[in-house]
């Protein structure tokens, strides 16, 4: 099937929906023009004024080890080595690379941004209404992003519907493992206490799909306005949330 196909009915499970953020339940374009460009503006004066905190030591520690990860040795983080290192995190947001120290940062940097109200986090307008419902209907709801578990519950804590973390009962970000690998679901399910096939996982990215259902997970794909269109595949499709069924 093609993204353009006729969507096959997708039954929501009632037990979990795992939910992608980024294309699934948040326009593209808003973490890619505001939340994006409103961390890396400030990622330099952060560093400088915060370096001294215990999360973003902890932060620049997981950079480190996700650059040895590729070969690459950094300078242990101080005032002297900083432009060194924020030279690497921009060469990463450059390329948009989903590393986990960066996402770590980002997040830190997204805190004072929702926490003043300049940041605000988009939703299509059916997400609010559909998690609503689902949680009503006893389904418990959790998400899986790339963005780090404290960007994730900031995001959902400080939308345009309001505050949505009383209907999350789970986050998980790439510290359980990379989102387009079968191991990454398995691990949520087992963390989850549910069987893979009752879960049901939404994302925009086929590849991210394709990991969840080898690792026994229900999928379907999401449709949204500006998504880029996605590669041969043969998940179930929709266009909003309140297409699936509790």
């Amino acid at each position: 099937m093609t993204a353009q196909a006729t969507a096959q009915r997708v039954q929501t499970p009632a037990d979990l929906i795992l939910l992608d953020i980024e294309g699934t339940v948040s326009p593209l374009a808003y973490v890619h023009t505001k939340m994006f460009p409103y961390a890396r503006a400030r990622m330099g004066d952060f560093l400088v004024s915060n370096l001294s905190r215990t999360e973003v030591a902890a932060a620049l520690t997981q950079v480190a080890t996700d650059a040895t990860g590729t070969g690459l040795v950094l300078p242990p983080p101080s005032a002297a080595n900083l432009p060194v290192i924020i030279a690497h995190l921009n060469e990463l947001m450059d390329h948009d690379i989903k590393a986990t120290g960066l996402k770590q940062l980002q997040g830190l940097i997204w805190e004072g941004g929702f926490r003043s109200g300049e940041l605000r986090a988009d939703l299509f307008p059916d997400v609010a209404p559909a998690l609503r419902a689902w949680h009503a209907a006893g389904v418990e709801l959790q998400v899986y992003s790339s963005g780090s578990n404290h960007a994730q519950k900031l995001f959902f804590a400080h939308t345009v519907d309001g505050d949505l973390t009383p209907l999350l009962a789970g986050h998980h970000d790439t510290t359980v493992g990379p989102k387009k690998a079968a191991a990454s679901y398995a691990a949520i399910a087992a963390a989850s206490g549910r069987a893979p096939e009752a879960i049901l996982f939404l994302s925009d990215i086929v590849a991210e799909l394709d990991a969840a259902r080898a690792a026994g997970l229900r999928t379907a794909l999401a449709l949204r306005p500006d998504n880029p269109p996605a590669p041969a595949h043969d998940h179930p499709v929709f266009s909003s949330l309140l297409e699936l069924t509790p």
